[in-house]
């Protein structure tokens, strides 16, 4: 035997007992055989006929793909387009980031009089409520203010004044998912539903109408109601609605006796004039006079003395609403905020640009990531599962993985901050806590992208993307994700 023919041998029974040593192959074979047998089988589930799908499984260890299925077919994301987004943010804003609201003037205080302009400067925070501005009035009350001579001024200059994504459409403007966006703008409540107004009818009296509640109690908007309360066991008809391109608002429609009445989260036009409103009245209501003055749009003067000021809470804590309530005017307004703190421009095309750039600093391939809003509301919006999954992959290893991963919805979780939008789903075990993720949901799309921790103690990434369906899918995702919990 030659000296070459008897390495070749030698090299050759190496292998052979290493294959019988270390099979990983074999074994990995074994272990997801029964995942891809599933994840096929639910596949062929009528409600994903004639509809397109994108699905991939990967390790967390390691990232390896153990299971996919088109995995590269640009696909609409829906909300899941949140991922990136708020991936972005904590990268490139920071966990500790902070909105800054400011009260200013340019004028003086003498004899309780502020002779010069009051400036309400916003800087894009989702957070701000009425309480806030009631807070500021307070301030100014016992800063000796007692009437102001001087306009009021709200400065929204932080954003540009594009107020909806090219993804709105015009009879969704009314509702609070598709709210104008202004970096100086108001929430009801701790949802943080920004640039909104909480409208609630009730049944009253047979044959008289509903009774109407706003949070908050504003004037800002003229209501019309047109509603009527009929008796027990008819159906309830009550709609709730805003005329386009203007602050009034229509209820109309049948209350029975009996039933919960209507609850609508309604955007409003123009969130700076709203804002601005609202302050004056905060003011007002504290005692302090105006004289001669208007409420104005405007930009506040450098040399402008600041009288008081409030930060939101970090963005850490911030991402929690967003993600676990999937709020889409939080996404837009925090792609804003990007665009303004990289480039100085508060603009959708400046966020959208620092989301891209933070694609490809990821090792992810930026061309297969269409943009068109922060949020997931456009169905122009393309990418596929490899990408969305690799998203989910690379940034287990960002300093801020622990507020992104708790900022994502819990499958079966009763409480909203915890459970959020999947603490309807998947209650049963062994999917109910095992499944974090982030849903995604437009019309003919159904998404679900995130980890699960399966019954073999291994965490395995997922990202189920569906469109064109004519039915909802996601029965058909929640048990493909039950299935990848099943894996051992």
């Amino acid at each position: 035997m030659s000296q070459r023919s008897f390495t070749i041998a030698i090299l050759s029974l190496f292998l052979l007992v290493l294959s019988q040593i270390f099979p990983p192959t074999v074994e990995a074979a074994a272990q997801y055989g029964e995942l891809e047998r599933s994840m096929n089988q639910l596949l062929t589930d009528s409600r994903l006929k004639n509809s397109t799908s994108s699905i991939v499984v990967r390790k967390a260890s390691n990232g390896e793909m153990v299971y996919q299925y088109n995995a590269d077919r640009g696909i609409a994301p829906a909300s899941n387009q949140k991922l990136l987004t708020a991936a972005a943010a904590l990268e490139t804003l920071g966990e500790g980031y902070q909105f800054r609201t400011e009260v200013l003037t340019d004028g003086t205080v003498a004899n309780g009089v502020l002779r010069g302009n009051v400036y309400l400067r916003g800087q894009g925070d989702p957070t701000l409520m009425k309480k806030d501005l009631d807070i500021f009035a307070t301030r100014l009350a016992n800063q000796g203010v007692k009437r102001i001579e001087g306009n009021l001024v709200g400065d929204d200059t932080f954003f540009d004044t594009v107020r909806l994504s090219p993804s709105v459409k015009k009879n969704q403007e009314t509702y609070s998912f598709a709210a104008q966006v202004s970096a100086l703008t108001l929430s009801p409540d701790r949802d943080y539903d920004a640039g909104s107004i909480i409208i609630e009818a009730k049944p009253t009296t047979r044959g008289r109408a509903a009774k109407i509640t706003l949070t908050p109690a504003t004037k800002f908007v003229t209501i019309v109601n047109q509603s009527k309360t009929v008796a027990k066991g008819n159906s309830n008809t009550l709609r709730i609605y805003r005329k386009h391109g203007t602050n009034t608002i229509f209820i109309t429609g049948n209350a029975p006796i009996g039933s919960t009445g209507k609850k609508e989260w309604v955007a409003v036009s123009n969130p700076t004039a709203y804002t601005l409103h609202e302050f004056k009245q905060s003011l007002t209501d504290r005692g302090i006079r105006f004289s001669n003055s208007s409420n104005v749009r405007g930009n506040t003067p450098d040399s402008a003395r600041l009288l008081t000021h409030r930060t939101s809470m970090p963005l850490k804590d911030l991402i929690v609403p967003f993600m676990k309530l999937s709020n889409n005017t939080h996404a837009e307004m925090l792609a804003k905020t990007m665009g303004k703190e990289v480039f100085g421009e508060g603009s959708w095309d400046a966020g959208l640009q620092v989301m891209h750039d933070f694609v490809e600093s990821s090792g992810l391939d930026r061309k297969q990531w269409h943009l068109e809003d922060a949020s997931g509301l456009s169905s122009s919006n393309k990418v596929s599962a490899a990408q969305l999954s690799e998203l989910l992959y690379q940034v287990r290893s960002k300093p801020w993985y622990r507020s992104f991963v708790q900022a994502l919805p819990v499958a079966g979780a009763n409480e909203r901050f915890i459970g959020g939008t999947l603490r309807n789903r998947m209650k049963a075990a062994p999917a109910r806590g095992n499944v974090i993720a982030k849903t995604g949901s437009l019309t003919n799309v159904n998404a679900l992208s995130g980890y699960a921790e399966t019954k073999g103690g291994e965490t395995l990434i997922f990202s189920i993307l569906t469109e064109g369906q004519k039915t909802s899918t996601i029965p058909v995702i929640d048990r493909m994700a039950t299935a990848i919990v099943n894996t051992k």
